[in-house]
């Protein structure tokens, strides 16, 4: 499969999933958890890494959860089987973040041990893609989920994307709710 045709599954998958209304506010949330484990992974596909990021054109992109998994076990269920390019996914839970963890992405929920703000300094400069929830507090990563009229959005950061040496592709921030930059948000 040629990248454009692997990059145009990729973007109608997150319009879908970007179209569905989510129940923001009631009891049963599994249909926006779902579709945030699913943006977890998918997000990799318009991220750029710095050479070097990866041992081989083959080895694991690890996405890490910092903290408990907010969504349930839901991330696990969603990144089963899953590829980033030729990468396959493993999971990892860590109970902090640090420097050298080897994460490419990671979910950063916070945790007694280290809270999101202290998470976020930890692994800052490195090339590593953080992702907060709203839901969560408001310390940010470089992309932050919202929910904007009842439907799973994010921000995206793209002064801490360059910071840790990442470039989010513009068909993302294009599907981004708001995106800061060095000239301000738009």
């Amino acid at each position: 499969m040629t990248t454009t045709l692997r990059q145009a599954r990729v973007i109608a998958g997150v319009l879908l999933a970007m179209s569905l209304a989510v129940p923001a506010h009631s009891a049963d949330r599994s249909l926006e958890f779902a579709v945030k484990s699913t943006f977890l992974y998918k997000f990799a596909s318009f991220v750029e890494w710095p050479a070097g990021s990866f041992a081989s054109d083959t080895a694991p992109f690890n996405l890490c959860v910092v903290g408990a998994d907010p969504y349930g076990g839901r991330i696990e269920q969603a990144v089963a089987g899953q590829r980033v390019d030729k990468h396959p996914i493993a999971l990892r839970q860590l109970a902090k973040a640090e420097p050298q963890s080897g994460c490419h992405a990671m979910l950063i929920s916070g945790s007694s041990r280290q809270t999101a703000a202290e998470a976020l300094e930890a692994v800052a400069g490195t090339p590593t893609l953080t992702v907060t929830d709203s839901d969560l507090g408001s310390t940010a990563g470089i992309i932050h989920f919202v929910i904007v009229n009842d439907r799973v959005s994010f921000d995206i950061d793209n002064v801490a994307a360059a910071r840790n040496h990442l470039v989010i592709s513009s068909k993302l921030l294009a599907l981004a709710h708001s995106v800061r930059t060095a000239e301000g948000a738009r």
